[in-house]
């Protein structure tokens, strides 16, 4: 902003149209800046949620995985316990009958 010479309103005064072109191009850009603010408080707010949102499935998918981890944990040792018992003959007639199944269905498939 510049100053008038003391012809020009006297002293202290701006000249009255530099003054109003400075104050209406400070005000657009005042209002500009307010807009991207505005807008990224949103953008901030929404990344907040989301986040708060992926944290909360985050722990719900943990969670389902121990329980799976503890059943599957089980399930092989029963496994094992069977292995070493008598029933060993068993295991191996049923993991040879399984094998059968899937190379069936593979042929089959295959053949589709």
């Amino acid at each position: 902003m510049r100053r008038a010479n003391l012809g020009d309103g006297g002293p202290g005064h701006y000249a009255s149209s530099g003054y109003s072109v400075y104050e209406e191009e400070n005000e657009q850009l005042q209002e500009g800046l307010q807009a991207k603010v505005t807008a990224l408080k949103s953008l901030t707010i929404e990344i907040g949620s989301e986040a708060k949102y992926q944290n909360k499935m985050l722990e719900d998918m943990d969670s389902d995985f121990d329980s799976t981890g503890g059943l599957l944990g089980a399930t092989i040792g029963r496994v094992k316990q069977l292995s070493r018992g008598s029933q060993g003959k068993l295991l191996c007639y049923m993991l040879l009958f399984c094998l059968f199944v899937f190379l069936v269905l593979y042929w089959y498939l295959r053949l589709r």
